[in-house]
């Protein structure tokens, strides 16, 4: 089934645009993806999106295969993130009015085809030259289970077993892009996994607006020539130095210097969507609330009713990537599913 999405751009006012601009390096330094907690006792060995990373080992980024090896792809992978709003919980000054504004509210009621939209995330990515974002699909939310309290990787699960799609919160993300970094395009299956995969560039001050918890998506390579990246572990950190220049270091050491328009700066803002207030009352009141046992229960069952687990539940690494290769099927390049 098709996505419903809208492409926006221009999307902001030029000095609202600008703004965008501004709050990144208001926050002065932006950490790896790779540094967010897991959790123990599920497959806390494993990072927390290990699910797109595996595939993008074997697949890259066009699905025909990389030809890195694992420690060069982790690092093209390890971008940078911070959180700007995250519910009530605001990171950075000034981006209320962006994460309130009624505009995209009305475009989420129409993508989602719900009534009521409660804005609750806002964060942002800084990719480098060289970088690229696996295909993938969002982390979705459920009642009482969100990445807060749950891998990641598991509430992807999750979604794409179906089995509780009953608890879930559909969520509608505008990923706005700011800035002059050549290459990144935003890459995505809006038509189905068996589906042609499309492109749109991330040029500035544009947006797009879609469900992107159940489209598979991506980031393409940002700038358009093979760049040698530096060793980007999970305890790297870009810092804006001022005067349009980012560093990228850890700890003490320098790994390099980029100007402003070399990265690529991204915004997603997310939004439940509810049919009715009845329904955003239900998530609210916490009275239906999905727990850990009985999700692990429920996936466990499934996979025993299906004939894919006999015996006792593997230790919790191996179970998690059972689950992870059972249920959560990407797209192929040639249009079938992985």
């Amino acid at each position: 089934m098709s996505a419903v999405y809208n492409h926006m751009d221009p999307f902001l006012s030029d000095d609202d645009a600008t703004a965008m601009l501004r709050l990144a390096e208001s926050l002065e330094s932006f950490g790896t993806y790779a540094d967010e907690a897991s959790s123990e006792g599920l497959g806390e060995k494993l990072p927390q999106r290990f699910d797109a990373a595996l595939n993008y080992a074997a697949r890259g980024i066009e699905g025909t295969g990389n030809t890195d090896d694992f420690k060069t792809a982790t690092h093209r992978t390890n971008y940078f993130r911070e959180t700007y709003a995250y519910g009530d919980d605001v990171r950075a000054s000034g981006i209320a009015p962006f994460m309130q504004q009624p505009d995209l509210q009305d475009l989420a009621r129409k993508v989602s085809g719900r009534e009521v939209i409660v804005p609750a995330i806002v964060y942002a990515n800084l990719l480098i030259p060289g970088q690229e974002l696996a295909v993938h699909t969002d982390v979705p939310e459920f009642r009482g289970a969100n990445r807060k309290v749950l891998p990641q990787w598991l509430l992807v699960v999750m979604l794409h077993s179906g089995l509780f799609d009953a608890w879930r919160i559909p969520i509608a993300t505008c990923v706005s892009w700011f800035g002059k970094a050549k290459g990144g395009a935003f890459t995505f299956f809006p038509h189905g996994p068996n589906a042609q995969r499309e492109a749109i560039p991330a040029a500035h001050n544009s947006a797009i607006i879609i469900d992107t918890d159940q489209v598979f998506h991506g980031v393409e390579r940002v700038s358009q020539k093979q760049i040698a990246l530096p060793p980007i572990e999970k305890t790297a950190r870009l810092h804006f130095m001022g005067d349009d220049v980012w560093q990228l270091r850890d700890g003490d050491a320098v790994l390099g210097d980029y100007n402003w328009s070399e990265i690529r700066y991204s915004i997603s803002w997310k939004a439940y969507c509810f049919t009715d207030a009845a329904e955003r009352d239900l998530w609210a009141a916490g009275a239906d609330d999905l727990s850990v046992d009985f999700i692990v229960t429920r996936l466990e069952e499934a996979l025993r009713a299906q004939g894919v687990l006999h015996g006792d539940r593997p230790e919790p690494t191996a179970f998690a990537r059972l689950l992870v290769d059972h249920f959560v099927r990407f797209p192929a390049i040639d249009g079938a599913a992985a």
